[in-house]
């Protein structure tokens, strides 16, 4: 059962579950659960994506409840033309906010695009990003008897592949948990000793203009498990309700 976090007569939206992709593919023959199928079966209607998530993220995903609804709002979507606010737990101390502009490649899958052109320029992205709060904790990835994190609110103002979690990693502020762009002993560390085994990127809140009623929506997705025994570990409760006002 998905949480479904608002419902009209256009529109649905889900707080996606870390791990569950958001619809069928050929590259995951063995899955057998999908938010898009479970979402449909759910509500009892087809429903039809609007826009994705990595598998490994959770939180806010919007499907149009028809065909004339999606044609309509995926431009939306495409243009940017709302605001995406992520949480995430990076290695490492950051101090102060900043916009970074930094274009970013192509990131191509090693068999759905086997035959591909690789020889197209890098496309601008740009990402806003705040710390909210720091933790030191006692335990050791090698150099250093205690390691740093930092809870991050992220804004992505376009939508490149995998865009937060390679441009934390231009940083040198890898998302805990990514095993593709991040560090393998710090997602250890979270494994081992904080009881965390997912990429601790999450899609929290979602902001636009309705396009059938004008309203302006603002829908948000509320913290797994995971995130909630780790944000009262590391006593940041207060820092997340003071970036919420």
């Amino acid at each position: 059962m998905l949480d479904i976090i608002y419902q009209d007569d256009y529109i649905v939206a889900v707080n996606k579950p870390a791990g569950m992709l958001v619809h069928r593919s050929w590259l995951d023959k063995k899955e057998t659960q999908f938010v898009m199928q479970t979402l449909r079966d759910q509500i009892g209607q087809h429903v039809f994506p609007l826009h994705r998530l990595d598998r490994p993220t959770s939180g806010v995903l919007v499907f149009a409840l028809s065909s004339e609804v999606a044609s309509q709002m995926m431009p939306m979507f495409a243009e940017h033309q709302m605001q995406k606010t992520y949480h995430a737990i990076v290695r490492g101390w950051i101090e102060e906010g900043a916009r970074l502009d930094y274009a970013l490649k192509v990131e191509y899958d090693k068999i759905a695009d086997k035959f591909a052109n690789k020889d197209k320029e890098a496309q601008e992205a740009i990402t806003d990003y705040k710390p909210l709060a720091s933790v030191e904790v006692p335990f050791s990835t090698g150099r250093f008897p205690t390691s740093r994190y930092c809870l991050m609110e992220l804004q992505p103002l376009t939508g490149r592949k995998h865009q937060l979690r390679r441009h934390m990693k231009h940083l040198r502020h890898p998302i805990v948990g990514d095993t593709t762009h991040g560090d393998g002993k710090h997602n250890r560390l979270f494994k081992d000793n904080l009881a965390s085994d997912r990429l601790l990127l999450h899609a929290s809140r979602l902001q636009f203009e309705h396009p059938y009623t004008g309203v302006q929506l603002v829908l948000e997705a509320q913290f797994d498990d995971t995130w909630r025994q780790l944000i009262e570990r590391f006593a940041w409760q207060e820092a997340l309700a003071e970036s919420e006002c």
